[in-house]
């Protein structure tokens, strides 16, 4: 993407959830690296960060390629998801990220519509947000099951831009994974990789339009 694109032109700004708006992706994965452990898997923490960005039909195919036929697929995914709720049960919500409630009002008193694009499924993400007193600041929420391909296809993207009714070119993205990047560029839009989990590669560096440490350092972008 080239910095020629100016920023004032944005119609939308679309989030991905885990990784971005909450730090979500560090819990699951250490909750999968401990059933990992409980199924004696090997390259568990490598396989898993396959699956950041990904839903989670993509996740067991994932799975399934690499451990095999036999893998107890449903037993390790439930306790996977057993230990993640007990973590956010024992928080009582997922930690957010800095900057986020800070980037969120700058951009609602701008007055540009704002939706959520999340491989996650739509139910999860709305009561994850609103336990966290977040929903209200997104216009429409995109969940995993309600596109047919999964990121790194731009579908998730393209149908939340439809739904704010913003033309794509003119959509902000902001995303932590190489996935969501590369789905996000594919749909035409305005890549900003934030980094979480995954490192910044050459890749990563050809299709986001900005790389930000923080989503602190993009609302002062925007600011």
């Amino acid at each position: 993407m080239k910095d020629s694109i100016a920023i004032p032109d944005m119609d939308a700004v679309i989030f991905d959830m885990d990784g971005v708006i909450f730090d979500s992706e560090r819990i699951f994965l250490e909750c999968c690296i401990e059933a990992g452990k409980r199924f004696n898997l090997e390259r568990v923490e490598e396989v898993c960060r396959l699956c950041v960005g990904i839903t989670s039909e993509m996740t067991e195919k994932v799975l399934m390629e690499e451990y095999g036929p036999d893998f107890p697929l449903k037993e390790f995914r439930d306790d996977c998801m057993t230990l993640f709720w007990k973590r956010y049960d024992e928080e009582g919500q997922l930690p957010v990220k800095t900057g986020v409630r800070e980037l969120l009002e700058l951009l609602k008193q701008r007055g540009l519509p704002l939706a959520i694009a999340s491989s996650t499924k739509s139910d999860v993400v709305k009561r994850q947000l609103k336990d966290a007193g977040l929903l209200d600041f997104f216009d429409r929420v995109i969940g995993g099951e309600q596109v047919s391909r999964s990121k790194p296809e731009p579908d998730i993207f393209l149908s939340a831009a439809k739904a704010l009714g913003a033309a794509s070119e003119k959509c902000i993205v902001i995303e932590d994974s190489h996935n969501g990047i590369r789905a996000a560029h594919t749909a035409g839009m305005i890549p900003i990789m934030v980094p979480d989990l995954l490192p910044v590669t050459e890749e990563m560096r050809e299709k986001a339009w900005k790389i930000m440490p923080s989503l602190k350092e993009v609302a002062e972008m925007f600011s």
